[in-house]
């Protein structure tokens, strides 16, 4: 049997009836460490004990340090079979060597019984007048970055043992709050003797000359941060709302999914011109697009943006089974096999006219070809080399030709077609993407255009009061610059 104690967070009049009781009548006590002001009153009452601080000097983390301390307690309760183990504080409140011993015990089949104690909170709750219905977050200072803070609740941080951790701690912080926002530095709360609250800045966190390990701090609810995802869920449901935008409560899925299209190109073209603010921005406004429909979703009963959220995340689980599962991968090409058979699963898709059918039909016409013609060739189907192709494109060239002069409106229509997607095989083979060159060459021929326009205004000449002549020389010089 482990009985685990705690020594509360400090005062001796902390200490519970119950702990001593157990302490004067235990022959072999562990401390996870001497360093706490009740340590002091245990040898004042001659209670023996052992401590762990000298592993503290060996190892290289925190997390070394409480796997050893549960390991050697099993060892220990299996050669003396009782034995105490007592922490400063809760024995369940950011006490990661007592989550390691119980897991451990479990495994032992080994019998552990954790004793009720006064914990850091409380003497936190108590000093600071905070009503804890009105909710916290208590976060140790270790795991912060793993942590999703949130403004709507108080945030407790736990163990800021030196200005190191607390430099760490604050650079977090002000990932997500303003770094003028008040907090409240405490060291040895409920200690009277040693106890110091203060209301600081959060940038000035690591300039505290008394930090300690008994160092936490408190952020109170509602304090200063960046807008967050809840904050975009609720604006767009206020706008949707009864006494939101007259706009935004008219529209449907059908009326803005133009919208997300063209929000995606503007992000698309800020991608390209490498220009992260204004793709800040654009990614902004196509998450407002996906919260925009999730919302009406949620109004229709049909969906919102948890099963949206859920959905995406099973998909890149179950597509991704080479990190989430056991299969190994050599490298990228097999990535792509097995997400391409792991959709069809997924879609239904039985045979391989399904799967090109299932290329999305509202995809520009170039992409949509070049998808189309990739999915076709894994399975062979395709020219034999690019001279093949350049063969195919002459073909169709010659065919537009014979029907260009005719009245068969729709057979002129096809040829074309046909000479577009056979350009596009082209590209494919050369590995280009054709969106990429057909807008590479529009922008060339805007830069050209404005070369000549820029030509005429320099002699006062309106472009429309040229000849075809007269525009064709200056393109021509405009190739040169």
């Amino acid at each position: 049997m482990i009985k685990v104690i705690g020594l509360g967070p400090g005062a001796v009049e902390s200490i519970t009836l119950g702990t001593m009781n157990i302490l004067k009548n235990a022959s072999r006590i562990y401390l996870r460490t001497a360093k706490h002001p009740t340590v002091k009153y245990l040898k004042d009452e001659k209670i023996q004990f052992e401590t762990y601080d000298d592993m503290y000097e060996n190892a290289q983390n925190f997390d070394d340090v409480y796997e050893k301390i549960a390991e050697d307690l099993v060892n220990k309760e299996q050669k003396f079979k009782n034995i105490v183990y007592a922490v400063p504080g809760h024995p369940l409140v950011a006490e990661k060597s007592v989550k390691l011993l119980i897991e451990l015990c479990k495994n032992s089949s080994i019998d552990i019984d954790i004793v009720p104690a006064v914990s850091f909170v409380d003497a936190i709750f108590e000093s600071l007048k905070i009503d804890m219905i009105q909710g916290i977050k208590i976060i140790d200072a270790f795991d912060i970055k793993t942590q999703i803070l949130d403004k709507r609740t108080g945030i407790i941080i736990t163990q800021v043992y030196n200005k190191f951790i607390a430099s760490d701690v604050k650079l977090q912080l002000m990932e997500y709050y303003k770094p003028d926002i008040d907090i409240y530095f405490i060291r040895a709360a409920g200690v009277k003797e040693l106890e110091t609250i203060k209301k600081i800045k959060l940038y000035e966190l690591d300039r505290q000359e008394d930090i300690d390990y008994l160092t936490s701090i408190y952020i109170p609810k509602n304090s200063n941060a960046v807008y967050d995802f809840r904050d975009l869920l609720d604006i767009v449901e206020k706008l949707r709302g009864e006494n939101g935008c007259p706009w935004d409560r008219e529209q449907s899925h059908e009326s803005v999914k133009r919208n997300l299209i063209e929000e995606s190109y503007e992000a698309v073209e800020a991608i390209e011109k490498n220009n992260d603010d204004e793709l800040t921005e654009e990614l902004g406004d196509v998450l407002f697009q996906v919260v925009f429909h999730s919302q009406m979703g949620k109004e229709e009963g049909f969906f919102d943006i948890n099963d949206v959220t859920d959905a995406i995340c099973k998909k890149m689980i179950e597509r991704h089974p080479h990190v989430f599962g056991n299969i190994k991968v050599k490298n990228s090409k097999e990535v792509l096999l097995n997400w391409d058979e792991i959709k069809k699963k997924e879609q239904g898709l039985k045979s391989y006219t399904e799967e090109l059918e299932h290329v999305a039909k509202t995809l520009p016409a170039l992409i949509r070809a070049d998808k189309v013609q990739k999915k076709a060739s894994k399975i062979g189907f395709d020219l034999y080399n690019i001279e093949c192709v350049l063969d195919k494109i002459l073909e169709e060239y010659n065919e537009i030709k014979n029907v260009y002069k005719g009245n068969e409106r729709a057979k002129i229509v096809e040829e074309i077609g046909d000479l577009i997607f056979t350009t596009v095989n082209f590209a494919r083979f050369l590995d280009i993407d054709p969106e990429f060159a057909l807008n590479y060459t529009i922008e060339k021929f805007i830069k050209r255009f404005a070369y000549i326009e820029n030509e005429a205004r320099s002699r006062n000449i309106d472009m429309k009061n040229m000849t075809l002549k007269e525009m064709d020389y200056i393109w021509e010089k405009s190739k040169n610059k």
